[in-house]
């Protein structure tokens, strides 16, 4: 009878293997995964004091809802200083481009008047060395020397006003060049109009920092400030969870022989047992989780020692999840997925 019993008892756990490794065959599962999302860091991008905190811890939040409000006061006051120095390289601009317009017209006419009036004085010096060589060849007795004397001095009188004008026409002759000159001051105050409305534009920029908005959807956690702190860019006040999920489980090297995407995946949470979550392979990481730590194994230095490698592999959720039960990010969980 013990013999027969022990018979039994034997069959029976040899069926029971049998049937469990039947079940078992073609799957590949860890316990070494936990749930994984994204994590915003949210941090100001002006400094000041926080006047308003408009979120709590654990709130769900939406993209664009604001989280906090910064003392805007001075930023208003930058804003409205840029607005006016913007006014004033803009009117500076206007005066100068009027002058450019005028310039275009008064350069080119200024040099056809001092033209027009060398010409009338070369008449004139002509028609006075004409009366100059008339009044030294008559005969002493058909002049006089007063007469000699006033024709000299009429032809010594249009010889400077002919090099009057001719320096005149000097002057106005580089019209290009003085037309150039007007067209550089607009150019340069072009340019400082643009700097004006860059500074503008980076006030205003600067006063839609002072609301703090929250960039995607998702939960508020790690919440390091409270009214009446005084924020710093970069420093660190929020973060935000997304609503996207997903499971990363370290596999050993070796039970990724058969391992492909886009194998079905079936999932228990630890702190939901009576979830039955199901998923999909979504892709294998390519570099075991030692390769990217702060100090990764130098194997070509001192002795070796074979350590068996996990390798991260993202799991799709696909179905089976509850709203009313959180899925906080690190919660370990034990994916069993079908490898063949």
């Amino acid at each position: 009878m013990v013999l027969l019993l022990a018979i039994l008892l034997f069959a029976g756990l040899a069926v029971a293997s049998y049937f469990y490794w039947l079940g078992n065959r073609g799957y590949e599962s860890t316990d070494d995964a936990n749930i994984d999302g994204r994590a915003i860091s949210i941090a100001p991008q002006v400094s000041g004091n926080v006047v308003s905190l408009d979120v709590n811890d654990n709130q769900f939040v939406h993209k664009g809802d604001p989280l906090i409000h910064i003392d805007n006061r001075q930023y208003v006051i930058d804003r409205e200083s840029a607005q006016a120095q913007l006014a004033t390289a803009q009117g500076q601009l206007a005066g100068f481009q009027y002058a450019a317009a005028v310039a275009h017209k008064n350069f080119p006419a200024q040099l056809l008047l001092a033209q027009a009036q060398l010409a009338a004085a070369q008449a004139v010096e002509a028609k006075a060395q004409a009366d100059d060589q008339r009044q030294k060849a008559l005969p002493r007795q058909a002049t006089s020397q007063q007469d000699i004397d006033a024709a000299t001095a009429a032809l010594q009188q249009a010889q400077a006003q002919v090099d009057q004008a001719q320096a005149q026409v000097q002057q106005a002759e580089p019209v290009p060049q003085r037309i150039g000159q007007v067209e550089a001051e607009v150019r340069q105050n072009n340019g400082q109009v643009a700097q004006a409305r860059a500074r503008l534009d980076q006030a205003i920029l600067n006063l839609s920092y002072t609301i703090v908005t929250a960039p995607q959807d998702g939960w508020i956690t790690k919440r390091n400030v409270e009214v009446g702190n005084y924020v710093t860019p970069g420093q660190q006040i929020f973060s935000i969870v997304s609503p996207q999920i997903w499971v990363t489980a370290n596999f050993k090297e070796s039970q990724l022989r058969w391992m492909r995407p886009g194998q079905s995946v079936t999932i228990s949470v630890d702190a939901y047992p009576e979830l039955n979550l199901k998923g999909h392979v979504d892709s294998i990481q390519r570099g075991t989780g030692s390769k990217f730590t702060a100090f990764p194994p130098e194997n070509a230095t001192g002795n070796f020692v074979k350590i068996v490698q996990r390798v991260p592999v993202k799991i799709d959720i696909d179905s089976g999840l509850d709203p009313r039960r959180p899925m906080s990010l690190g919660l370990s969980v034990e994916p069993r997925v079908k490898v063949q």
